[in-house]
C-alpha cells in the first residue's frame, strides 16, 4: 500500500507566503482592480488548484496581506502606549512613523492602502475588516493619551478618546501624502507636529 507523503507545515506556510508575494507585486505594478486571479495564478508560477486552495478570491489576497503587516503594527503599537516610562506623545509617534516607513516601498503594504480603502466602499466585508482594524489600532493611541494626561502631559481634563483619535490620524496623513506626493520627510513631519503641539505664544 502507497503511503502518500505528509506535506510539512513549513511547506504549506511557505507556499501560502509564495502566493501573497505574488499577489502584492500584482497588486502595486497593476492595480487592484486590474489584477485577476489568473494573474496572481501565472506570477505565483502555480497551478490553478493550488492558489484557490489558500485563496478563494482577490479580497482574501488582500486581506491576507494587510493582516501580517497588521499584526506587527498592533504588537509595535502596543509597546508604544504600553512603555515604562510612560513615551510622550511626540515620541509615540515618531516611533509609530518609524515603522510606517518600512511599509512605504513595494514590499510594504501601504502602497495598497489607498486601494483598500477604495474597495471597501463597495465590499461590506472588507470593510468590516477596515474598520474592526483601524478601531483595535486607534485603541493604542487612546491608552497612551491616557497615560499622558495621567503623567501631566496633558490637561487633567483632555479626554483620551478625542486625543488619541487625534494623534493616530496623523498617521495616515503622514503616510498619503508621501505615497502621493513623496513628502514630507518623517524628520520634517515631526517638526511640524512639534510646532503644532508646542505652547502657544502669548501676544
Amino acid at each position: 500500500m502507497w503511503l502518500v507523503p505528509r506535506v510539512s507545515d513549513e511547506h504549506l506556510a511557505a507556499r501560502r507566503q509564495q502566493i501573497l508575494d505574488a499577489a502584492r507585486r500584482c497588486f502595486v505594478r497593476d492595480g487592484f482592480h486590474n489584477t485577476s486571479m489568473q494573474d496572481v495564478i501565472k506570477e505565483a508560477g502555480l497551478s490553478v488548484g493550488a492558489v484557490y486552495r489558500y485563496f478563494p478570491s482577490k479580497n482574501d489576497l488582500i486581506t491576507a496581506i494587510a493582516q501580517a503587516v497588521i499584526g506587527t503594527a498592533d504588537a509595535t503599537f502596543a509597546d508604544l502606549s504600553t512603555a515604562d516610562p510612560p513615551l510622550p506623545l511626540t515620541g509615540v509617534l515618531e516611533r509609530a512613523l518609524t515603522f510606517v516607513d518600512t511599509q512605504l516601498g513595494p514590499d510594504g503594504v501601504l502602497p495598497l492602502a489607498l486601494q483598500v480603502w477604495s474597495e471597501a466602499q463597495r465590499d461590506p466585508v472588507l470593510a468590516e475588516f477596515v474598520a474592526a482594524t483601524y478601531t483595535r489600532l486607534r485603541g493604542h493611541f487612546v491608552a497612551a493619551a491616557g497615560r499622558a494626561r495621567d503623567a501631566g502631559e496633558l490637561p487633567a481634563d483632555a479626554d483620551p478618546e478625542a486625543v488619541g483619535a487625534a494623534l493616530f490620524g496623523l498617521i495616515p496623513g503622514y503616510f498619503t501624502q508621501r505615497l502621493l506626493t513623496g513628502s514630507p520627510t518623517r524628520a520634517t513631519y515631526l517638526q511640524g507636529v512639534r510646532a503644532l503641539l508646542g505652547p502657544t505664544p502669548h501676544p
